[in-house]
């Protein structure tokens, strides 16, 4: 394909034609960190088709069985999701469709997607969850602000199970927050975050623990064994990484209290 861009993810590579991809967050995750684990899955490109608003009319030289959608674009992919066609009118940008074809072929890897921010201290990754306006983001401020903490991303993270371990992956999804880091990093903890007038933590445990965790996954229900293979996922790592919940103000006694109870410092 002519005036392409290529594009490695969490391992996962594609290629897109130029422009589609609006966001400058997708320059961290150009033309680079190719290994012998990355798999280049998918192309997608712009059709020679008119956009119309009737789909259905539509033909391509390749069999079409899903459609993605948002204000003024269509995605159209084949049936293993390898090859999509894009019709658009005007400059929208595609990231949040290309999620959802990305999400496909991080669910065969064992990724699952958390609405979430993520940093790195001291090689290990702690997760922040929770509903947006909570604090997400302002947690992983303030752990970079008191212990230099690396922010990966303040809102949207990929946990990946791996033969060794979890791992939490930076993309160049990063919803309202600005933060996103093209690496990985050992996933150590998560922290379920609630609002309060005192600092303190607990960790959670049987239903409450999956119950907190399960509210801020997002399930790929659009797929195929989606629901299965997520959930499997899931309750590996929630067998094998504890959950806190931190009712929190937001400033430096809460890092100190978190650091404390999840590193022994």
């Amino acid at each position: 394909m002519n005036n392409e861009e290529i594009y490695v993810v969490a391992n996962i590579g594609f290629r897109i034609s130029v422009g589609y991809l609006r966001n400058k967050s997708w320059l961290y995750f150009k033309n680079g960190h190719k290994s012998k684990n990355t798999e280049e899955f998918f192309l997608i490109e712009e059709s020679k088709k008119d956009l119309f608003y009737g789909y259905e009319h539509i033909t391509l030289d390749y069999p079409t069985v899903n459609v993605l959608y948002n204000q003024s674009s269509l995605l159209l992919v084949n049936v293993d999701w390898s090859r999509g066609s894009v019709l658009k009118k005007g400059e929208e940008d595609i990231s949040y469709l290309v999620l959802r074809v990305f999400y496909y072929h991080a669910i065969k890897q064992h990724m699952v997607l958390f609405h979430s921010s993520l940093i790195s201290h001291q090689n290990s990754g702690v997760m922040f969850l929770g509903p947006s306006g909570i604090g997400k983001t302002t947690q992983a401020e303030l752990w970079n602000q008191y212990r230099d903490a690396l922010i990966i991303n303040g809102d949207i993270v990929f946990v990946q199970e791996t033969e060794k371990n979890f791992l939490g992956w930076g993309t160049p999804w990063h919803g309202s927050s600005s933060y996103c880091e093209n690496t990985s990093v050992p996933l150590r903890a998560m922290v379920v975050l609630k609002q309060a007038k005192e600092n303190s933590i607990r960790e959670l445990a049987g239903f409450e623990k999956v119950s907190e965790v399960s509210n801020h996954v997002f399930y790929p229900q659009w797929l195929e064994n989606g629901m299965e293979l997520c959930l499997e996922t899931l309750d590996h790592l929630l067998t094998a990484i504890p959950v806190y919940e931190l009712s929190c103000r937001p400033d430096e006694d809460a890092v100190r209290l978190t650091e404390e109870t999840i590193f022994g410092t």
